[in-house]
């Protein structure tokens, strides 16, 4: 009980932020705000997972906190990046690669599905 306490406290500190940086990049005609969560999410997630494998002993509850919950709402994009990473690193290039294009191909196409549904709906 407590790890989901911890997860919806980060998510909530996760998604505060990511509004904000969204906030500040408003208007422009580039998704800056979009990039910039995750890449960033993407580095504190290799930051943050390396440290915790290699000399910081942080509690679950707390590892909980920092990835699921804030960068995981922070942004999604750290989580799959660290997945695709996992996957490499282990050696299975196939399940990584199909992962990867699977992921990025399949969301895209689920978005546009998405949209042409929407249209069809009748107002």
């Amino acid at each position: 009980m407590i790890n989901l306490v911890a997860i919806a406290a980060g998510g909530a500190i996760g998604a505060l932020l990511r509004h904000g940086v969204n906030h500040f990049s408003a208007g422009a005609s580039f998704p800056w705000g979009t990039m910039v969560v995750n890449i960033g999410g993407s580095l504190a997630m290799g930051l943050l997972i390396g440290m915790f494998a290699l000399f910081l002993d942080v509690p679950p509850v707390l590892r909980a906190f920092m990835t699921v919950g804030l960068l995981g709402a922070f942004t999604t994009f750290s989580t799959f990046s660290m997945d695709a990473i996992l996957l490499l690193e282990k050696g299975r290039f196939l399940e990584g690669t199909f992962y990867i294009l699977g992921s990025v191909g399949l969301s895209l196409l689920a978005m546009v599905l998405g949209l042409i549904i929407a249209r069809m709906i009748p107002l």
